[in-house]
């Protein structure tokens, strides 16, 4: 297994404070208001999103093990860019929200430049799995 280098250790930790941050200064907010008023998705986004502001403290603790967070957050952003934000922006059609949710994803950025590929890649894909039995 490969040894992640401390700069390494210290930009991931950095992206795990910016996401704690940035969500705590946008989402946690919202979570803590009592008179809130969500549709069902609303809602929805709101809770997850808060459970990884939560999850993303800890990787200021274990920025290795936490790597999966970054991962699902580099995967979810990049599929809403294709699949969302990219076909509304060549079709003209960015509402305010929309443009919102594009900077917001187009920040993660970072992710690609701060995940130790190397050990995603023996830790996820080249070690053999857990058993089944």
């Amino acid at each position: 297994m490969t040894q992640v280098s401390l700069p390494r250790l210290y930009a991931l930790r950095a992206a795990y404070l910016l996401m704690a941050v940035g969500l705590g200064l946008t989402i946690w907010p919202g979570i803590l208001n009592p008179d809130r008023d969500w549709s069902l998705m609303g809602g929805v986004v709101q809770c997850v999103l808060a459970a990884v502001s939560l999850l993303a403290l800890l990787g200021l603790r274990y920025p290795v093990r936490m790597v999966p967070l970054l991962m699902f957050e580099l995967i979810w952003k990049g599929m809403w860019l294709a699949l969302v934000g990219l076909p509304a922006w060549q079709a003209g059609d960015m509402s305010v929200g929309t443009t919102e949710t594009l900077v917001a994803c187009l920040m993660g950025v970072i992710f690609p430049l701060v995940i130790p590929w190397r050990h995603v890649w023996e830790t996820y894909v080249a070690a053999p799995g857990d058993r089944w039995r």
